[in-house]
This record gives C-alpha cells, structure tokens and sequence, in this order.
C-alpha cells in the first residue's frame, strides 16, 4: 500500500448520488444541485449540507420544505450545470430546459427529467454544520426512463455512474450460520 493525503480520504467515503433540490421561495422555484446528502434511517429521512452561501437556503429555512430530485447519468452534465450557477440571477428550469411538475404536498416543484422526485419537509437544521434534516411526505418514480444508472460526485469534479447492480439480498437474508 502506498500512503493517501488525508485530505483525500473523502474522495473514497463520497456519499449518495447528486440530486437536484428544489425549492420555491414565494415568488419563483430553484433548483441546485448537492452530491452530499446521505440516508439518515431505514424510511424516508435524509440529511444534505448547504449553507447561507447558496440561492436556495432562504427559501429553504423560509418554507421548511423542498423537493429533491434524483437525475439519472445521462442528466450527468445538466445537474453538474445547475451547480454552476445561481438561482438568484437565473431561471435554471428555462436554462436547462427542464419541466416543473406541481407537487402533491410541498410548494417546491418535481422535475419531470428526474427518475425519482421526493416531496419533503424539513424538520430540523443544524446550522454549526450546515445539515438539513428532511423527512419525505410524498415519493414519485418515472419507471418507465430507459437510463436508470444514478451518478455519483467523486468530490474532486469527477463522477462515476452506477455499473452493473449487484444482488446479495438472499444472502443478507438467509441466517449464517454461527462462528461466521
């Protein structure tokens, strides 16, 4: 083994896919992009980070509320666009041609584009790390798009999209036997 710069360690622990979040403040909607959000139980609770640096807090800390979109590989760039620009001084759903669909339960649109939309509300903030608490009211799935790999943010300004799923479920299932 060769020794690692600790500052790169993360590169290897990056969590979760980049999703696209979307908020509405009142007047218009916003999406930006996170490749840090992680799972925070077994249903439908997650945790993000972003901070008063980004468009979309105020709204978020406003409305308590958003949707978080979950694009697919071949939506790889687009997202990583959105991330590039603010919402303060563009209209990032004409930008980059995407369809806001009104939500069921949030104020804050699904993205039509997007295999997964999660509707959710957030229940907690912790400002000393920038983490948003959120808790999904409401889920939606697109099973019919034909690119279904998610993609992931390397943390270093490359990504890699989901390969070849692997399933273990009957072993994660079945009881090992004891000593193992």
């Amino acid at each position: 083994m060769e020794k690692l710069p600790l500052e790169k360690a993360f590169l290897f622990i990056e969590p979760g896919p980049v999703v696209l979040i979307t908020t509405f403040d009142g007047k218009k909607n916003n999406i930006m992009t996170v490749s840090w959000t992680m799972v925070k139980d077994f249903d439908a609770s997650f945790i993000f980070l972003t901070g008063a640096w980004n468009y979309s807090y105020k709204a978020l800390t406003k409305t308590k509320e958003c949707v978080v979109a979950v694009p697919t590989a071949d939506l790889a760039k687009k997202a990583v666009c959105i991330g590039s620009c603010s919402g303060a001084d563009t209209d990032k759903f004409e930008k980059f041609k995407l369809a806001p669909i009104k939500a069921a339960q949030v104020c804050a649109p699904l993205i039509q584009e997007c295999y997964v939309n999660i509707e959710c509300k957030v229940t907690d903030c912790v400002k000393k790390y920038n983490l948003f608490v959120l808790q999904g009211v409401e889920a939606w799935i697109d099973d019919k798009r034909k690119e279904k790999r998610l993609f992931h943010a390397v943390g270093d300004g490359t990504f890699r999209a989901d390969g070849k799923k692997l399933n273990y479920r009957k072993i994660m299932e079945a009881k090992l036997p004891s000593g193992v």
